[in-house]
């Protein structure tokens, strides 16, 4: 079970690496219509939110995944009898 989590950890922070490494900044959007309020006044739309990550932040994911992905394979096989 542990390897199944670890290699599973390892390969969404490869992934978020990647996707942080072709992409300068991601906007967040509120959404279009909020949900209608039953009688009471309707919800106020935040602003939209604009994440700009650093350099190295795409670098550090995609080398921890990695190595958390190497160190999913070290792990040992489940132990026949417990």
């Amino acid at each position: 079970m542990w390897r199944a989590f670890f290699l599973a950890v390892g390969t969404f922070m490869i992934i978020v690496g990647a996707e942080f490494l072709a992409t300068e900044r991601v906007l967040l959007k509120a959404r279009d219509d909020p949900p209608k309020a039953m009688g009471f006044e309707q919800p106020k739309l935040g602003p939209n939110k604009v994440v700009a990550p650093p350099n190295w932040v795409p670098w550090t994911l995609l080398s921890t995944g990695a190595v958390t992905c190497i160190y999913s394979f070290t792990l040992p096989k489940k132990v026949a009898g417990k």
